[in-house]
């Protein structure tokens, strides 16, 4: 003990008051599970003060308090800013429950308020209609972080200290959660954290030892082996166990104050000599019993302890005597005639113990995305294309995407707030020009022609993060936006499905949490999706999947966002876009290929801004006509395709009044009362009539277009092309042949839907299928496409 600073004070202090606190926190998680009257058990409890229905889990619920009190206890000592995470599920009751006591809770929610009365409505409130759920959600002040689905909290944690040197970010870890592979992959962290400039994060593994039925690996396995895992990932952990209050309360507090020294050690050395690998951080592992305070037996069987203490360890409490009397002695083992005074007040000595103002968990600036600084967008036209006669040239899109994030990267050195994700693909996906600017961040020693400032860009300084986990890419990014910074996460499109379920889970927060007035707006989730399906021709099935799209559209409107830029400086305006907005989930897909470029910067700020218009130099009807046909695109390569049946037909068929419609922003095609975005009646009958039949090459499956297209006049009028789940090794053009979205395939759509009979059709139509005749002899032949599809681009049809 006499080596241990920290160990020696802990054993002369006084945890009397601090087990009281602990209490009172355990004490209104089990009213707020339980009661709906009665809550400081005025009277005897009767059945009508119970809940008609039970829910909720109180397993969890004595740890994560555990580690809130200690928590405050340090911050009380310190005066650090730290940020709480609770990454078990179902940990809600047990987090309100200690943002109540610190009375941050009756702040937001003054009905909540800080008495009898209040604790009666916070007890009512949970797990009920109108009322509040059993995960930390947005409705918890104090959280990022929901513990809904499990996997999330330490990558959650770790991108919330990025770039943010004062914060620490605490985060309980379950030994559930710590089953699932996201959570598995996230003890890497301190190879991505950068103690000169980055906060601290300190993980806090809880072993309860179960499951919701059953044993936990981690809490099967000793402490030499746990600590030997985490020690493996670059952490220095110690740990804490036993079921003794006192004692736990004594090692958890020594445990707290040393890992808070070595955090704030690491930080001074790295900020006065600088960074060259990474460091050990401090990690906690906290051995204590499930269900801990609660029930030891019920009915005959063991509970504490056991998976028993999972959920609701007493059922039936409301017809069951003998249980409502077990809970009543359950709840007054806490002593809550001592916690709080006659007006159901928490007693001033416990009071006292809650970090106060902005230090409160509760209410740390972080946690509600403050302070977020806006980026300064540098001017587009620094970046944009020109694209000379519309589609004659082309170039790879998503360069100059990559040559404004460099941009940003200086522009915010001195402040920094903004960051690229990436699963090792920057430069795969053309956005190397960043590297110009930051290096891929790494601490770890250096190989071979790997140092700093090589062609690798590597080093600690570096601040492109890239790993081989979308899970870590995106959940970082989630953590940095949530507490007030920028980015994008830059993917693959068919392995963004890996993280497809946390995109789902971030728009689900922020769904609810735009409906509280107290939470700030936060920068938007944006993830780029390149490397699409239809262009990875080279890489083969595995690699081919629009699926993220179809995920997007089944979430609320009111977060979501689907950008198709057709080209270069679209996709530019789409991205400033997305930089500037709040509490959305923008989602843009744009291949990284070299691709026509058809519209100046004016030109495309215009089509960004209605989300879909008519390209009239493609087509050759006039205001005052009906077309015969509509042709309709999303995405850049169904762009170019259709922009090649569109020329096919008027350089066949002259007589043909051929109308040619882009469609950028998907979200304008439901009706407006679906989808803020959609167009007013009005205009979308200017751009697809109201009876004409419309031929789409759509860049996702059929189905979600259909979809989008409900509520419209006769949407069956619309004959979509999409991918068809047709995939393989093969060259582009074949790709969308195999899906019968090519050229050819659109015109004989075209013709077919077409419903007066023209000079030329039946030679076009013989002509589209002796070329996709030649189209499948050739590639077999020659390994590559028909020369006059290599070379095609758009010029006037009657030229």
């Amino acid at each position: 003990m006499g080596d241990n600073p920290a160990a020696a004070a802990a054993a002369t202090e006084d945890f009397e008051l601090l087990n009281r606190y602990w209490n009172a926190a355990n004490y209104l998680t089990v009213a707020q599970i339980y009661l709906q009257e009665n809550p400081l058990l005025r009277e005897p409890l009767k059945p009508e003060h119970i809940k008609p229905r039970l829910l909720g889990h109180w397993g969890t619920g004595p740890g994560l308090s555990l580690v809130y009190v200690h928590l405050n206890r340090l911050i009380k000592r310190t005066g650090a800013q730290v940020l709480f995470l609770a990454g078990p599920g179902h940990g809600g009751p047990a987090v309100v429950a200690n943002v109540y006591l610190e009375g941050t809770y009756s702040e937001l929610y003054p009905k909540v308020s800080r008495d009898e009365e209040g604790l009666r409505r916070l007890a009512r409130q949970f797990s009920t209609p109108g009322g509040v759920g059993s995960h930390v959600g947005p409705a918890t002040p104090g959280s990022i972080h929901e513990g809904g689905e499990l996997g999330y909290s330490l990558m959650h944690a770790t991108g919330a200290v990025m770039d943010n040197p004062d914060l620490v970010a605490a985060c309980v870890v379950g030994d559930g959660e710590a089953e699932t592979g996201p959570l598995a992959a996230s003890w890497d962290a301190p190879f991505f954290l950068n103690p000169g400039r980055d906060g601290a994060v300190l993980p806090v593994l809880h072993l309860n030892g179960h499951k919701i039925s059953g044993p936990t690996i981690l809490g099967r396995r000793s402490n030499d082996d746990v600590e030997a895992l985490l020690h493996a990932h670059g952490w220095a952990p110690v740990t804490v166990s036993g079921d003794d209050p006192e004692r736990v309360h004594r090692d958890l507090a020594s445990a707290m104050d040393s890992a808070y020294a070595g955090i704030r050690s690491i930080q001074k050395a790295a900020r006065s000599n600088g960074v060259a690998a990474a460091a050990r951080w401090p990690a906690i592992i906290l051995r204590t019993p499930k269900g801990w305070t609660g029930p030891e037996t019920v009915d005959g069987s063991a509970v504490e302890g056991t998976f028993r203490a999972h959920q609701v360890p007493l059922s039936g409490v409301k017809d069951n005597p003998e249980h409502l009397a077990l809970l009543e002695q359950w709840m007054r083992s806490y002593e809550p005639e001592a916690l709080f005074d006659a007006g159901g007040r928490l007693e001033p000595d416990l009071a006292a113990l809650a970090p106060e103002g902005p230090l409160r968990m509760g209410s740390v600036p972080a946690a509600n995305g403050r302070p977020s600084v806006p980026l300064v967008i540098p001017e587009l036209e620094r970046y944009a294309v020109d694209p000379g006669e519309h589609g004659s040239t082309s170039s790879e899109t998503t360069k100059p995407l990559g040559e404004l994030f460099r941009d940003l990267y200086r522009d915010t050195k001195d402040n920094p707030r903004f960051r690229l994700f990436c699963p090792d693909e920057t430069n795969s996906n053309r956005l190397g020009a960043v590297f110009e600017a930051s290096d891929r961040c790494l601490l770890l020693p250096p190989g071979t022609g790997d140092t700093a400032g090589s062609s690798d860009h590597v080093s600690p300084d570096g601040r492109v993060m890239e790993v081989l986990s979308e899970h870590l890419c995106q959940g970082w990014l989630e953590g940095y936006l949530l507490t007030g910074r920028h980015g994008f996460f830059a993917s693959y499109e068919a392995f963004a499905m890996v993280s497809a379920s946390m995109t789902v889970q971030h728009a689900k927060w922020l769904q609810h949490a735009r409906e509280l007035e107290w939470r700030s707006p936060v920068p938007s989730l944006n993830i780029l999706l390149t490397s699409t399906c239809w262009r990875n021709d080279h890489n083969g099935f595995s690699h081919q999947g629009p699926g993220l799209i179809d995920t997007v559209l089944s979430l609320s409107g009111e977060v979501t966002r689907i950008y198709l830029p057709p080209d270069t400086n679209t996709l530019l305006a789409a991205a400033e876009h997305a930089l500037l907005s709040t509490d959305y989930v923008n989602l843009v897909v744009v291949d990284k290929q070299a691709h026509p470029q058809y519209l100046t910067l004016q030109e495309a700020r215009a089509h960004a801004e209605a989300g879909a218009s008519r390209w009239e130099w493609a087509g050759n009807e006039t205001n005052f006509e009906t077309p015969d046909i509509v042709l309709a695109s999303a995405g850049d390569i169904p762009t170019e395709e259709m922009l090649a049946a569109a020329w096919l037909l008027q350089r066949h068929v002259p007589d043909a009044r051929v109308r040619v419609v882009n469609v950028m922003d998907a979200m304008v095609l439901p009706p407006r009362d679906v989808h803020p975005h959609g167009l007013d009646d009005g205009t979308f009958t200017s751009l697809f009539t109201d009876t004409c039949e419309v031929v789409v090459a759509w860049h996702g499956y059929a189905r979600s277009f259909h979809q989008l297209l409900h509520g419209r006049p006769n949407p069956e009028r619309f004959h979509v092309r999409g991918y068809s789940q047709q995939g393989t090794t093969t060259t582009p053009f074949d790709m969308v042949v195999l899906n019968r979205m090519s050229r050819y395939h659109l015109a004989l759509e075209a013709l077919h839907r077409m419903h007066r009979r023209l000079p030329g059709m039946e030679e076009l139509a013989e002509h589209c299928s002796r070329q996709l005749e030649a189209h499948a002899d050739y590639i077999r032949e020659h390994f590559e496409d028909l020369p006059e599809i290599r070379a095609w681009v758009w010029s006037p049809p009657g030229s």
